[in-house]
């Protein structure tokens, strides 16, 4: 099954650690969990039209939930963080 960039990233993380690490050329996203490191590095590139040089992931766990008296849990996802080229940039991204 071909997969499209769009189906891959979600949405590029606005936090306060994803601001922070700006000026290191990194930049957060939230990512399809099933997305591996070379198909979440072409996406980027092809959505944003970037060099990225490296991507790191990691699988944040879902998080306790109480609604009422019931406890459930918030799923988990996967967030990546990709370093782009010198001189490469994301416009609009803070």
């Amino acid at each position: 099954m071909t997969r499209f960039a769009s189906d891959l990233i979600r949405t590029l993380l606005r936090t306060e650690k994803g601001s922070r690490i700006l000026s290191h050329r990194t930049y957060l996203f939230r990512v399809d969990k099933d997305a591996t490191k070379p198909q979440i590095k072409q996406a980027v590139q092809e959505l944003y039209k970037v060099k990225v040089t490296k991507v790191n992931t990691a699988i944040m766990a879902g998080r306790p939930k109480r609604v009422g008296a019931r406890w459930g849990y918030r799923p988990g996802w996967k967030k990546a963080a990709v370093t782009l080229a010198e001189g490469s940039k994301i416009e609009g991204a803070i």
